[in-house]
């Protein structure tokens, strides 16, 4: 399979990886001209490291991939959606992002095929090809328009490290994982933790739960989705792991809180419901941005 990445951050790499050792043929979309072979570098959730794993860099997209896969952020995705509008609109696109932003936007796109995911793996970049595996979580996916056969053979490259799951509700499937979300990444951005503190340290759990409650209030579907227990369970998966809000916050970048809180607080506003505790840590962290702190 000819698989075509654009953006090699993270999430990209890691995907890349696993898939490069199930014999897929993978090439980076970058905007910056490097050599066009690479080799990635993955160390792996136990430890160990897993190298030499070749990848071809391009600087445009080829029309000749048997899918596309988006895994840039979503502050990049207008310079994508300008690449994909002048590409075969019959290539089949995987869109990999946090939030719910980028939902609406990408089936506006002429591209005849479009799936979205909703990934639960940790992923941290340490150099420009070597990624490091944070833990283990399922890769799910949900066909936003068009035929799912196309996206099918993803599961071929479905692994032990790297589970792969279609899902019905590519919308629901993103609100869900939305919602996880709007749990860990503005408290931890804002309290300057990793994602295990939250619930280790009593004022950052009680700030959890009062989220919890209150999310759950808005949302009550959701509230039989995953009980608080499983919030906290995920804490405890990725103890060590620093937020991609709080990540950006540490480079001095915009976080994503305008694709990961704003849609949830408008989801909110439409039902009647106002989400005082959550508008107060999105404006928290609209201030910290604003103020161009950098930690």
């Amino acid at each position: 399979m000819r698989i075509e990445i654009i953006g090699a951050g993270a999430v990209g790499l890691l995907m890349a990886s696993f898939f490069i050792e199930q014999q897929a043929d993978v090439t980076f979309v970058l905007r910056r001209q490097l050599p066009k072979e690479q080799k990635i570098t993955r160390t792996n959730s136990d430890g160990t490291v897993t190298d030499n794993l070749r990848v071809s860099v391009a600087t445009e997209l080829s029309g000749k991939a048997d899918l596309i896969i988006v895994a840039v952020k979503y502050g990049d995705l207008q310079n994508v959606y300008a690449q994909l509008r002048t590409s075969d609109v019959t290539i089949p696109v995987l869109f990999v992002q946090n939030g719910l932003a980028h939902y609406e936007e990408a089936l506006q796109l002429p591209q005849l095929h479009l799936a979205f995911s909703s990934v639960q793996f940790g992923a941290q970049r340490l150099e420009m090809f070597h990624v490091a595996h944070k833990g283990i979580g399922v890769m799910k996916l949900a066909v936003g328009r068009g035929d799912e056969v196309l996206f099918l053979p993803l599961l071929n490259y479905a692994q032990h490290q790297l589970p792969v799951v279609f899902e019905v509700d590519a919308e629901a499937m993103l609100l869900e994982k939305t919602l996880l979300n709007c749990f860990i990444n503005p408290l931890t951005a804002i309290l300057q933790v990793k994602n295990g503190q939250l619930i280790t340290e009593n004022n950052a759990f009680q700030l959890l739960k009062n989220l919890y409650n209150e999310i759950t209030t808005v949302f009550p579907q959701y509230g039989q989705v995953f009980q608080f227990e499983q919030v906290v369970a995920l804490c405890e998966k990725t103890a060590t792991n620093t937020s991609s809000m709080l990540a950006d916050r540490l480079a001095g970048r915009v976080t994503e809180i305008d694709t990961i809180v704003a849609p949830i607080l408008r989801k909110a506003t439409q039902q009647n419901q106002s989400m005082p505790v959550l508008q107060t840590f999105y404006l928290l962290v609209k201030a910290l941005e604003e103020s161009g702190e950098k930690m």
